[in-house]
């Protein structure tokens, strides 16, 4: 391995060590910030099939954990005023009105409220994710599977473009324009992309595809015969999933609920700002008043999709570790293994990117201990 490592969390680089020796394939980045301070930023294991060794600046496609920096973009709206939570979508894109969606808020949106999950029996093929256009008229015509505010169903890839096209409506920018001028250029982010230009395609790690999950359609086809699972089928299984996400093509389209391409170095950075009250370094991203509203837990109900309750923010989902859950913690875990999040009661921060997809939809183990170690590490520094 290589990088910084802070005596004071030294078992979190203990315990990458530890994941990558177990996982004998692949490489894998960790970052940590405490107290407004990178204390932790190490990588290692293999970039590539070649053996090539993951490098400081070696970028991963992190599938769900992008939702996280999307619904941060949004609240840099909300933080100017551009944008408010219990305002209807269509107020900042009419279209969206239509199928009945005409009171659905922002709130809704964020909360996984909608009943807007649906995208395998919305599009005929996972091609169609790589049309912006085509994949927000489809969901501005697209019905409620339920009365929004009465349920919550985990939008497990079209939460990018809702959140996304709000975004766009509203700045001008698309998403992956917002979030480099808005996110990553004031932070000095070096790898936090949605949608990766041509020029950095040389630092992404290639995915090394362990986990069938999400890989059959046969297995999509018979989990929506069931009850019990076809919301998670619908919402995460359109035909032809990965081999779109694992297509050169989509490393450079904007698809900002399954996309993402970071560094830890950036995630952790980021949400190093949210756990510091909005800023950062002097760079202000957001105001304290935010970010305590946009960490408030808005639904404790099990989740349609999920099957467990996952206590939504607004945007983030709450945050379990090795070493317990973290009450004031917010985050999001991607598919694969990947994951970042914020604990504004201890200034903390944590990121892990990785290329060994393994672990369910919602993550795996990996996160879970590597952020219970840096629990345990924030704990003992005080």
């Amino acid at each position: 391995m290589d990088g910084f490592v802070h005596p004071d969390f030294a078992p979190v680089a203990a315990e990458l060590g530890r994941q990558l020796r177990a996982q004998r394939v692949g490489g894998a980045a960790v970052c940590v910030y405490h107290a407004g301070e990178c204390v932790i930023d190490v990588w290692g294991g293999d970039r590539n099939a070649a053996g090539e060794p993951w490098e400081r600046d070696t970028m991963a496609l992190s599938f769900s954990t992008t939702k996280g920096v999307t619904s941060t973009a949004l609240h840099v709206l909300a933080d100017r005023g551009l944008v408010d939570y219990d305002e209807p979508v269509a107020t900042y894109w009419p279209e969206f009105a239509a199928g009945g969606k005409e009171a659905i808020t922002l709130r809704q949106l964020l909360s996984h409220e909608s009943g807007l999950h649906p995208l395998r029996t919305l599009i005929d093929h996972a091609s169609r994710m790589l049309d912006w256009e085509h994949m927000v008229a489809a969901l501005a015509e697209q019905a409620p599977r339920y009365r929004p505010g009465t349920k919550n169903a985990y939008q497990g890839i079209t939460f990018g473009w809702l959140v996304g096209e709000i975004v766009r409506r509203v700045s001008g920018k698309s998403i992956g324009e917002f979030v480099q001028v808005e996110l990553a250029e004031p932070l000095g982010l070096d790898g936090l992309y949605i949608g990766v230009p041509p020029s950095e395609h040389h630092r992404v790690a290639q995915l090394t595809r362990i986990s069938p999950f999400l890989g059959s359609d046969k297995v999509a086809d018979w989990l929506m015969r069931r009850p019990s699972t076809q919301h998670l089928a619908d919402a995460l299984l359109p035909d032809g999933v990965l081999d779109v996400l694992w297509s050169q093509e989509a490393l450079g389209a904007e698809i900002p609920g399954a996309n993402g391409v970071f560094t830890a170095r950036s995630l952790a950075r980021l949400y190093a700002a949210l756990a510091c009250g909005g800023t950062l370094d002097g760079v202000r991203i957001l105001s304290p008043e935010t970010v305590t509203m946009l960490s408030a837990i808005q639904n404790r109900r099990p989740d349609l999709v999920v099957g467990a309750p996952l206590h939504w923010r607004l945007g983030y989902h709450s945050i379990v570790t090795s070493a317990g859950i973290v009450p004031e913690a917010f985050g999001h875990w991607g598919y694969g293994g990947s994951g970042a999040w914020a604990d504004p009661s201890r200034e903390l921060s944590v990121a892990l990117v990785l290329n060994r997809v393994a672990g369910t939809p919602f993550g795996d183990m990996r996160m879970v201990r590597m952020s219970g170690a840096a629990l345990r590490c924030a704990n003992r520094r005080g």
